[in-house]
């Protein structure tokens, strides 16, 4: 009777999280998954001055509050002072907006601005949580989280870089959609033989500059063969000149009828279901999307990622076997065009390595991050 009427009492959940879609996207899981677990209650998103979320938040129909936040230098600068000024000016606004909405819990996923937020939080004696997305935590995170009152992670190994009070291993949530797409929906939305092999190239929303140069010895030896079939997703920063190579190569993608390439795919849930392989960064979210559709994958850690979080991502998964990685300063046409060509000439070996991605996804992880702010709020006296 205590959980139906926590679920009938309207509540108010603050969710925060900015700078990179890396943050973004899981916030907005998290956001839209409480408006369906506490039906009635309210959800404000708390973003920085300057990060992306100033541009998706608001599509997603959320009242968006900003605060002013910055990142610090690794090293001496003045501008770390103007850092640390922003920051406890976003701090003494997060703390005043937290207690104008009566805030029931705050959950943060990262970027700048989750730290003067949730810090504001456990200042004023609201419960905060916070999600971990990646394998090494990063510099907001790691702050927060011994005095966050529950610290979710998506990866187990994340828990020994942190101090934290308690964890738990929820995964990274993903669009429903990821999950439900059929494969058949897939190869008919690109337009693909059903008995060919198919490759998912991503270069990310920012590119990948040198995955997509290596893409294009791969086309050139695929080209125009109906058995073998690539989506290659550019991102838009490269894909005229990803186009200009492929035309250099001798490549007309017009006529070779196997090459499909594009600056975005905003049907990624029908790309991740039509394809065999997939090549790609190791953002967390690509990760957890890959995992949980049980694909097997060859990861190119973006060499600039944070912390070099990326390539702790990409172990994680070859360690238990679901992906090959290779380094972003190891990579060439050969080398790619090599390893898929192995791959997908080996069923066996292609089977296993989904079996274990299917191991290592978490497609509940939105269930599990909801059941654990529950507890949470429920536990408050």
């Amino acid at each position: 009777m205590k959980n139906q009427g926590m679920h009938r009492r309207k509540r108010v959940f603050v969710v925060t999280g900015g700078g990179t879609g890396g943050h973004i996207y899981p916030a907005l899981a998290i956001a839209r998954g409480l408006q369906e677990r506490f039906p009635g209650s309210t959800i404000h998103y708390v973003g920085g001055k300057r990060g992306l979320e100033n541009t998706i938040v608001p599509r997603e129909g959320l009242p968006l509050t900003t605060v002013h936040c910055r990142g610090l230098e690794r090293s001496l600068s003045l501008s770390n002072l103007a850092a640390i000024g922003d920051t406890a000016r976003g701090l003494a606004q997060s703390y005043r907006l937290l207690r104008r909405l009566g805030a029931d819990a705050v959950i943060g996923t990262g970027g700048f601005v989750a730290f003067p937020v949730v810090m504001a939080a456990t200042l004023a004696g609201i419960p905060a949580l916070i999600h971990e997305q990646n394998a090494f935590p990063g510099v907001t995170n790691r702050l927060l989280a011994p005095r966050a009152a529950s610290v979710m992670l998506t990866f187990p190994e994340a828990e020994k870089r942190l101090k934290a009070k308690k964890t738990v291993v929820t995964g990274l949530p993903i669009r429903p959609d990821i999950l439900s797409a059929k494969r058949e929906e897939g190869r008919r939305y690109f337009g693909l033989p059903e008995r060919s092999q198919v490759l998912l190239a991503v270069g990310g929303s920012r590119g990948a500059k040198r995955l997509n140069e290596a893409m294009v010895s791969l086309a050139r030896r695929w080209a125009g063969d109906p058995r073998r079939q690539v989506i290659h997703v550019t991102g838009e920063v490269n894909y005229e000149e990803t186009v200009a190579q492929l035309k250099a190569a001798g490549i007309n993608l017009d006529k070779c009828g196997n090459i499909n390439v594009m600056p975005y795919l905003d049907r990624m849930d029908y790309g991740l279901a039509a394809c065999d392989l997939c090549v790609g960064r190791a953002g967390a979210a690509f990760i957890s999307e890959v995992t949980a559709r049980g694909l097997p994958s060859i990861l190119v850690p973006y060499p600039h990622a944070a912390e070099n979080h990326q390539e702790a991502n990409a172990r994680s998964l070859e360690a238990v076997g679901a992906a090959r990685v290779i380094m972003d300063r190891e990579l060439d046409g050969q080398r790619l065009s090599d390893t898929v060509q192995e791959l997908l000439e080996q069923p066996d070996r292609i089977a296993q390595m989904a079996k274990a991605a299917k191991g290592a996804g978490r497609p509940e992880a939105l269930t599990m991050i909801l059941d654990e702010i529950s507890r949470v709020v429920m536990s408050r006296k």
